[in-house]
């Protein structure tokens, strides 16, 4: 859409904020169509997704995907800290309907499989480039300084350190893991001074994750 890309031609802010915000809409309107309908939407939103991060690509410079032995192990232990510390602190709001596709179209039902691999690439190739630019390159960087664009990302400070990691860590149901997540990423884009390993780490955790979730089952964590 033109008008979308005008918007991003405009200022910084809107590439870095404006997709994740429609993002976060639609994940809203999951459940509004029912229990099948929650499903749909996720596809579409999925969709969605991909399209928005296609379309800011040109427009954030340091969403590009990076590989690194540090990109790795941060995404494995951030894997084993959502596992591991699940049992044993309370959660945020209700538990609520787990995310579990089988339980409405039926046990092995290919539209069941349909939708947890829409899950799992969704979360694996969708996500992270949504979040960690909105988190880590411009929520973090603002919090520094209002002019963003002049913080570099290798940039630490305690205060914008401590808001991003507590924001990331608040909007999950699991918050004491999306805490300690948010501190390993942002330290990765500081150590590192790109976003790229922030975005393969957050990768690896979602697709540690979901492969978790089938194989237990532990729908739970989705």
């Amino acid at each position: 859409m033109k008008w979308l890309t005008d918007m991003f031609k405009e200022s910084p802010v809107w590439p870095r904020v404006l997709p994740f915000v429609i993002f976060v809409a639609l994940t809203g309107l999951q459940d509004v169509f029912g229990e099948a309908g929650r499903y749909w939407v996720y596809f579409g939103k999925t969709l969605v997704g991909a399209w928005l991060v296609w379309l800011m690509r040109p427009f954030v410079e340091e969403m590009r995907w990076a590989w690194s032995w540090e990109a790795l192990a941060a995404g494995v232990l951030v894997f084993v800290i959502w596992v591991g510390l699940d049992p044993w602190y309370p959660k945020l709001g209700g538990a609520g309907e787990p995310w579990n596709p089988f339980a409405c179209f039926g046990e092995g039902a290919a539209l069941g499989w349909f939708f947890f691999l829409v899950r799992l690439l969704g979360s694996s190739l969708v996500v992270p480039p949504l979040e960690e630019t909105f988190y880590r390159s411009f929520v973090y960087r603002w919090v520094a300084k209002a002019d963003f664009m002049a913080v570099p990302l290798k940039h630490f400070g305690w205060t914008p350190l401590l808001v991003t990691s507590g924001l990331f860590g608040f909007v999950h149901h699991q918050w004491l893991a999306g805490i300690l997540c948010g501190l390993i990423y942002q330290g990765l884009v500081i150590r590192k001074n790109r976003l790229g390993d922030a975005m393969t780490a957050h990768a690896i955790t979602n697709f540690l994750l979901g492969l978790w979730v089938i194989a237990r089952p532990a729908w739970h964590f989705w």
